[in-house]
C-alpha cells in the first residue's frame, strides 16, 4: 500500500546513516509544503510541491514533521517505583548515600526480583505506550535491576517479548549496576565474566552490554573485563561513565571499542579526546541532570571537538522517571547550549547510531523505514520552545499511525 503525507508545513530532518558530529550535526535538511510518499512501511521519496498520487493521503495540515525519535537510553523493565526518594534529595541526601542505605538501585532490585515476569511485561508494555504518545518510534532497554542471573534473564525476556510486538527495541544487559548486597566485589565480577555473560549470549536474550563504571560502583578496570568478557560472546559494549566523577571510563569506552559512552556529566578535556579518537557517541541525559540538580557536561565542548552528541531520556524510577525525550531536546538545547537543529540530531540519527539502527532509522530519507512524528507545531523552534505538554499530533511507524491505540501491533 502507498501512503502520501502531504500538506506539510515544514520538514526536518538529519541525513545519513551514520552518526554526525562538528557542523554536521546541525545541518539539517528543512523543506517547506513538503510531502513524503511511502510504500509497505519504506519511505520511496521525499520532496515539496504538488505530491503525488497513492492509495492513501494523509494531510499534516501544515504542521512540523520530523523522524520518529530514538531514545537510545532507558532502563524500562523495574519493579516498583522509588518515589519516597523525593524526600531524601530534597533534604541533600546524595545518590551514593542514598544508595548506601540499601536504597537507589538495590530498592529496585528487591522489587524487581518479586514481581513476575508477566507483571513486569505489562508494566514496562504500558510505559513503552507513554513513549510512543510523546513520538518515541524506537528505543534500547537495559536490565540490571537483578543483579543475579535468574532476575537479570527474567528482565531480558521481557525486552525480548516487547519487541515481538514492537521490532525496533535494543536490548542491553546491564548486570554490571551495582553489586549485590553481601557479595564481595571482585567476586561479583568473576561471576559476571565467567557465568552471568555467557548465559545471556547462549539464550540470546542481548545486544549490548553495558557497565556502571563512577565513583562507588565498578572501577576502570573492572569495566573494561565485563566489557571485552561480553565481547567474547558477541555483545557490543556500552559504558556509563562520569555521571559522579571521572574515573577513566570514557578511556575504558575507547579502549574497548564501545558504540555509545552515557551520563558524562562530568567529562573533561581529556575524555572528550578520549570518546573522538575511539570514534564513541557521547550519549547525554540532560533530563537525570534536572531531576538531579546536577551539572549537565560539556555538550558544545563535544560536538565542536568532533564527538557525535546523542540526547536520551534514562528513564529510570529513582533519577529521572520521565518518558518524554522532547523535554530531554529542550533542557539539552537550554543547558547543553545546543541548537534545535543540533539537538533534533541527537534524538535522532545519531540515536539511532547509538543502538545500531541508523542504516534503516533516525532520518527521513528514501530506502529507510516511514517512522515519523507529526508536531501540534509550526516549526522546529516551537517544538523545543513550547516544553511541557506533549505536542505529538500523530505518530506513525513504517507508516502506520500507532499513537492513541491500544496494542503495538507487530510492525
Amino acid at each position: 500500500m502507498k501512503r502520501v503525507f502531504y500538506n506539510i508545513g515544514e520538514l526536518a530532518t538529519a541525513t545519513g546513516s551514520v552518526a554526525v558530529s562538528g557542523k554536521a550535526q546541525g545541518a539539517l535538511l528543512i523543506l517547506h509544503d513538503a510531502w513524503i510518499l511511502c510504500e509497505d512501511g519504506r519511505i520511496e521519496a521525499v520532496s515539496t510541491g504538488a505530491a503525488p498520487s497513492a492509495d492513501e493521503a494523509i494531510d499534516c495540515r501544515s504542521q512540523l514533521v520530523t523522524p520518529g525519535l530514538v531514545d537510545c537510553h532507558t532502563h524500562l523493565v523495574f519493579g516498583g517505583w522509588r518515589e519516597h526518594e523525593l524526600a531524601m534529595k530534597l533534604a541533600g541526601r546524595t545518590y551514593l548515600e542514598i544508595l548506601a542505605t540499601g536504597g537507589g538501585i538495590l530498592s529496585t532490585v528487591r522489587e524487581t526480583r518479586k514481581a513476575s515476569e508477566d507483571a513486569l511485561y505489562e508494566k514496562t508494555r504500558g510505559l513503552l505506550l507513554e513513549a510512543l504518545r510523546h513520538g518515541t518510534t524506537a528505543l534500547e532497554i537495559k536490565s540490571g535491576y537483578g543483579l543475579d542471573l535468574e532476575t537479570e534473564q527474567k528482565q531480558l525476556r521481557v525486552i525480548r517479548r516487547l519487541r515481538e510486538e514492537f521490532r525496533d527495541v535494543a536490548a542491553t544487559f546491564l548486570g554490571a549496576h551495582a553489586f549485590p548486597e553481601g557479595m564481595e566485589h571482585e567476586a561479583y565480577v568473576e561471576r559476571l565474566c565467567s557465568e552471568i555473560i555467557p548465559r545471556i549470549a547462549e539464550d540470546g536474550l542481548a545486544d549490548f552490554c553495558d557497565v556502571f563504571c563512577d565513583d562507588g560502583v565498578f572501577t576502570a578496570e573492572q569495566s573494561e573485563r565485563i566489557l571485552n568478557a561480553g565481547k567474547r560472546y558477541g555483545l557490543i559494549p556500552k559504558l556509563h561513565a562520569d555521571e559522579i566523577k571521572e574515573i577513566g571510563g570514557t578511556q575504558a569506552a575507547a579502549r574497548v571499542g564501545a558504540i555509545s559512552c552515557d551520563h558524562l556529566s562530568e567529562t573533561g578535556p581529556d575524555g572528550i579526546r578520549a570518546l573522538k579518537d575511539g570514534g564513541v557517541i557521547a550519549v547525554m541525559l540532560p533530563a537525570t541532570s534536572f531531576y538531579l540538580r546536577k551539572p549537565y557536561g560539556d555538550f558544545r565542548g563535544m560536538i565542536d571537538a568532533g564527538v557525535p552528541v546523542a540526547v536520551a531520556t534514562d528513564m529510570n524510577p529513582g533519577s529521572t522517571p520521565n518518558l518524554s525525550l522532547p523535554f530531554a531536546m529542550t533542557a539539552g538545547c537550554l543547558y547543553g547550549r545546543l541548537t534545535p537543529e543540533e539537538i533534533l540530531t541527537a534524538a535522532t540519527l545519531n540515536g539511532a547510531a547509538a543502538i545500531g539502527m541508523a542504516d534503516r532509522l533516525g532520518s527521513l530519507e528514501a530506502g529507510k523505514q516511514a517512522d515519523l512524528v507529526v508536531w501540534d507545531a509550526d516549526n522546529l523552534d516551537r517544538l523545543i520552545y513550547r516544553y511541557g505538554t506533549n505536542r505529538a499530533s500523530a505518530v506513525y511507524k513504517n507508516g502506520v499511525r500507532m499513537n492513541g491505540k491500544e496494542t503495538l501491533w507487530n510492525v
